[in-house]
């Protein structure tokens, strides 16, 4: 398999060789796809570390910026498969519709450690802190650029921002105007289209409509046999954009979806939900500004014979930015309330008590951002309070600083303190054998899991074409979840907060664009832990069921313009063992050929994971265990 891998990375690479008579036509990418220089890519603007607008070159995080025309060209067909773009974020699929996705370790297909938002709406379950990827999903035409912070937000974004953050944000309806239809299908994404529509309201507003379908086919087990767990899933939706003012905007948009995956066991699994969102702002002629957002989502999930649950939640938000003192001070400020209130079908096997529970959240954040030495140094200071029904008032302080001797370089360091509080799944959880004997069970005495980090970072353009971005972090985390049996052992097993982990690491990412028509992205990110346990803990699995973590991970991807407007794009990633349960390393290659006879449409086809038939990326090691194939798709994409 390496002889294989090798030669398909000459293979790329080596159609650099390739003389290029012209350089690809002007007409051929859309002004929406257009593809942005090094020294363009350094100055996008990003929200996610501060807050607040400011260059991806001067934020001081560790941030990776997956830009519309990375997706596009990466062949992804889905959110999370976008998602491996971030090679610091480890992405592995279990079965049909479940993914596990982290940054800096405790990866689970219940990862819990880790904010998701898509354009500011919270994304994560209070039923167990973290997401269920298989109902999250975006026209992926529309994703204008996904940030990804790895390290702790919670000062800013508040509890379970602990390992990192992911915010999806998608384009305004004025960038989207017209029509889009996209229609593909294959071996293993077997069917998928979708149809958009923008126009303007009035003078000063815009508009755009969606509506898209996907039909997946089964994986297969390790055994080679079928899986027989295909899936569908619909999802449509609407966004306006009204500028009230000169310095006022309104935005309301809105998703609903419908899906169902088969199950071998339990015949089916029902999802459906939706959601709506309002955002007023306000940008002052002073560089300040407001805004106020407002959301609600339901979601209703029903796994046949097994569980259900409703869930309605309803967020508020407030920001806040102001500039003091001739601008050296740069305030961040704002308030939050969320409720969320589920209803839950048990089971004999697994259940939830009580089956319905209301919780409340209040939060209260500040932070300013100090410029000296004639803004080479910043020194960023803020912490956010937050009381919840379980624990309490939570504080989660941070401070950062960054130096930047020229606008190329940039060094910066932060220590920061970031909780996860507990969820129903800590608390509330009754799992038992089929004749009510239980086995795990929640405790209301579950406290907020603690994380301690300290990051250090250093980032430069070395050239105009070629920067490099680098990154570290030492993790302390203390009252992580451990399993306690009684004193006499045997069950039930009873959720604590007995198990501490030290964690470091280390990511570099590079960009090099050696000519107008050839780019290439280079990363890798190393990981390591140790777990330990308090005296009084009975705890037997060595904290090994916290997460399952590779060591190594490594990307490589390649993009070419050649002429006629044909695109050729290459993508080979690595990732390590892991080490329980065990899943062997694997050794993947992805490839993209796109072409534009005309402007206003797209030709590809796309074969993913070409090294092998079939590989595993997560779950135990038996004979059902899931296996992502090799696969192939070609894609219609036209503009109306």
């Amino acid at each position: 398999m390496l002889r294989k891998a090798i030669a398909a990375v000459f293979a790329i690479l080596g159609l650099a060789a390739v003389p290029v008579s012209a350089e690809p036509q002007e007409e051929v990418a859309a002004s929406d796809l257009k593809r942005l220089s090094i020294e363009e890519l350094m100055q996008i603007e990003v929200t996610s570390a501060s807050r607040r607008t400011e260059r991806f070159s001067r934020a001081a995080a560790a941030i990776t910026v997956i830009t519309a025309e990375e997706i596009r060209r990466s062949g992804a067909n889905s959110l999370p498969e976008a998602l491996r773009l971030a090679n610091p974020l480890h992405v592995a699929r279990s079965t049909q519709g479940d993914y596990a996705i982290s940054a800096r370790g405790f990866n689970t297909t219940t990862a819990n450690k880790m904010l998701v938002l898509i354009d500011g709406r919270s994304i994560y379950t209070p039923l167990f802190s973290g997401v269920f990827w298989d109902v999250q999903d975006v026209l992926l035409e529309d994703v204008e650029r996904i940030e990804v912070i790895r390290g702790p937000g919670a000062t800013l974004w508040g509890a379970n921002a602990v390992n990192g953050i992911v915010n999806i944000i998608t384009r305004r309806a004025e960038d989207t105007q017209d029509g889009l239809a996209i229609a593909g299908g294959g071996t293993e994404e077997k069917a998928f289209g979708a149809v958009r529509y923008g126009g303007r309201l009035g003078e000063r507003g815009y508009y755009r409509t969606y509506g898209k379908y996907l039909e997946r086919d089964a994986l297969v087990t390790v055994t080679g046999q079928d899986a027989r767990n295909p899936r569908d899933f619909g999802q449509g939706g609407f966004r306006t954009d009204l500028k009230t003012s000169d310095t006022d905007t309104l935005t309301l948009q809105g998703d609903a979806y419908t899906g169902q995956t088969r199950d071998p066991l339990r015949d089916l699994i029902n999802l459906d939900g939706g959601n709506l969102l309002g955002r007023w702002s306000r940008h002052l002629a002073d560089g300040s500004d407001l805004s106020l957002q407002v959301y609600w989502d339901r979601t209703h999930r029903h796994i046949f014979n097994l569980f259900e649950e409703h869930r309605d939640t309803v967020d508020l938000d407030f920001d806040r930015r102001i500039r003091l003192l001739e601008s050296r001070h740069e305030v961040v400020w704002g308030f939050g309330y969320r409720h969320t209130r589920d209803r839950v079908g048990n089971s004999t096997v697994i259940g939830f008590l009580p089956d319905r529970r209301g919780q409340d959240l209040f939060s209260l954040f500040a932070q300013d951002e100090v410029r000296l030495l004639g803004d080479r140094l910043r020194v960023t200071v803020g912490a956010k309070l937050e009381h919840n029904d379980s624990t309490g008032l939570e504080v989660q302080p941070n401070i950062r600083a960054a130096w930047s001797p020229n606008d190329r370089r940039m060094l910066w360091g932060a220590v920061s303190r970031a909780v996860r509080t507990p969820t129903r799944f800590d608390e509330d959880l009754f799992f038992s054998t089929a004749t009510g004997i239980p086995l795990f069970v929640g405790s209301r005495d579950f406290d907020s899991e603690e994380l301690l980090a300290y990051e250090l970072g250093y980032r430069v353009q070395l050239q105009t074409d070629l920067t490099l971005d680098v990154a570290a972090f030492y993790n302390v985390y203390d009252d992580l979840r451990s399993q306690e049996p009684p004193a006499a052992g045997g069950f039930p097993v009873t959720f604590g907060n007995n198990l501490e982990a030290d964690t470091w690491g280390a990511e570099i990412r590079g960009n090099y664009q050696p000519f107008s028509w050839w780019r290439m992205y280079i990363s890798y990110a190393y990981f390591d832990r140790d777990f330990r346990f308090d005296p009084e803990s009975r705890d037997l699995t060595g904290g090994l069921g916290e997460g399952n973590d590779p060591q190594n991970r490594a990307m490589l991807r390649s993009n070419f313009d050649l002429p006629g407007g044909v695109e050729l794009d290459g993508w080979l990633r690595y990732v390590d063992e892991l080490p329980f349960p065990a899943v062997p390393s694997y050794l993947e290659l992805d490839l993209r050929v796109g072409w534009r006879p005309i402007p206003a449409l797209e030709l590809s086809l796309v074969g993913q994971n070409l090294l092998d038939e079939a590989h595993a990326e997560f779950g135990p090691a038996t004979p059902t265990r899931q296996e992502v194939e090799r696969g192939f798709y070609g894609k219609v994409t036209w503009q109306f």
